[in-house]
């Protein structure tokens, strides 16, 4: 993913959202994990990976007012703001390749649907894991969704890398306390299926003795 930036701007310049294995009219999934963890409307959250995702649009439905929206691609954040309209500038959006982002506030809700899984090489998902650590307040929560052993292993003609729900859960025990896991089949617009594993996790500080 991290020299991957001219391969998204062309995708999402050739092909319309619906055209796309990932597209969801409604991140149903997603929005259960938010509902779950009933969180005020005033949370933080943001979408890493969101782009041209439904979830934002969900998001506002819903009634949450402070969302960010991260992605590496400058025109699927264009598609988003134009898909919203007005309603777009109540957003705050952020072109960037999600290993070299940098965060300037903390967060109560980090939601990942789209770019864990092209971190394919070990030291992109250890600064994945440190920027995650130090993006989420002590208590907040992270849901990540990637795709499960039994699912593809490429996407968008990139690799990506699997996960079952012990090992993504082992990644992030340190610092996390796990909350809940769940295999998902995702249909493509081509009526295909994708299985991917959701894990919700919660942040914690443990304390130092």
């Amino acid at each position: 993913m991290h020299n991957h930036k001219t391969h998204w701007e062309k995708l999402y310049e050739t092909k319309a959202g619906s055209d796309l294995s990932w597209f969801q009219p409604y991140p149903h999934t997603s929005v259960d994990f938010i509902n779950l963890f009933k969180l005020p409307k005033t949370s933080s959250i943001i979408d890493v990976g969101g782009g041209d995702s439904h979830l934002v649009d969900a998001l506002l439905e819903l009634g949450y007012s402070d969302i960010t929206v991260l992605d590496i691609s400058a025109k699927s954040i264009e598609r988003a703001k134009a898909r919203l309209g007005e309603k777009a500038a109540a957003i705050t959006w952020i072109e960037k390749n999600i290993v070299d982002f940098e965060p300037e506030r903390k967060y109560d809700f980090w939601h990942d649907r789209a770019a864990f899984h092209f971190l394919t090489v070990e030291i992109q998902i250890i600064k994945y894991l440190a920027i995650v650590k130090q993006s989420i307040k002590s208590g907040g929560h992270l849901v990540l969704g990637t795709f499960s052993d039994k699912g593809p292993n490429q996407c968008s003609g990139l690799e990506v890398k699997q996960y079952t729900e012990a090992s993504m859960s082992a990644l992030f025990e340190k610092d996390f306390k796990r909350i809940k896991c769940i295999e998902d089949t995702h249909i493509t617009p081509f009526s295909t299926q994708q299985n991917f594993v959701f894990c919700s996790f919660q942040r914690t500080l443990k304390q130092i003795l």
